[in-house]
């Protein structure tokens, strides 16, 4: 059986037919998986649980039928929507795990992350990151009227467009240091994360033994999907 793993699809009310497409996907493909791993910012913005919408619904309802037949799915943060918090998890039948988070994939041990912790050349990010992270930060922000929080999403998405378009690209990428960091730290060989956009297998060499960076795609105007099985890693465009 194969397992999938998609990142970065960035639904929003804004673009219907990629939700179509992630609920196809899911009732179509991942309803046969061995489990599927959602590496973060499903959504293109998220201030709640308290404020689901008809994307957030359609969303659910299709993880809902997922975990009717007996596929787990297991969610992990991004940075648009690291909100998402237990009442929706409950409600899509998502388990959430950490980020980073270490997990046996077909017999592999294999590292899991969204990827912004791996940017450390965006020291303006990471900075909004750990604030952003902090309990105390979150449980004010939630405790705000929604439309307060709503205008606060807007703006940062414009900010964060923003900001992408001023910095030169390899300030957004991944650091190879902070790459072979994670690998070292948690004696992987393979790791698999999305945010930076820019699906590719890559193949290191460290302390003389091969490993495997797997970027995800984004859902922007197609799917992105990666399917492992015992034989293979194959990561696809589709839709």
């Amino acid at each position: 059986m194969t397992t999938l793993f998609i990142s970065d699809l960035h639904l929003d009310a804004s673009r219907p037919h990629i939700t179509r497409l992630f609920v196809d996907f899911v009732r179509t493909e991942a309803v046969h998986a061995k489990a599927l791993y959602i590496l973060g910012d499903l959504f293109e913005a998220w201030i709640g649980d308290d404020t689901e919408d008809e994307t957030a619904a359609q969303v659910a309802d299709a993880l809902v039928d997922l975990h009717a037949h007996r596929v787990p799915c297991f969610y992990l943060h991004g940075n648009r929507d690291f909100l998402i918090g237990d009442a929706y998890a409950r409600r899509a039948r998502m388990t959430l795990l950490p980020d980073p988070s270490l997990v046996e994939i077909e017999g592999e041990a294999t590292l899991l992350m969204h990827g912004d912790l791996l940017c450390t050349d965006d020291v303006a990010y990471q900075a909004f990151r750990r604030q952003a992270r902090a309990p105390s930060w979150q449980r004010a922000f939630l405790g705000r009227p929604i439309a307060e929080r709503q205008a606060f999403a807007a703006q940062a998405r414009t900010e964060s467009q923003r900001h992408t378009r001023s910095v030169d690209e390899t300030i957004t990428d991944v650091h190879q240091d902070a790459v072979a960091a994670a690998l070292g730290t948690h004696r992987v060989r393979r790791l698999i994360h999305g945010h930076t956009h820019r699906p590719a297998v890559h193949r290191l060499t460290l302390d003389a033994k091969p490993h495997q960076r797997i970027v995800l795609g984004d859902w922007y105007e197609q799917g992105s999907v990666l399917r492992v099985t015992r034989d293979e890693a194959r990561l696809e465009r589709s839709g």
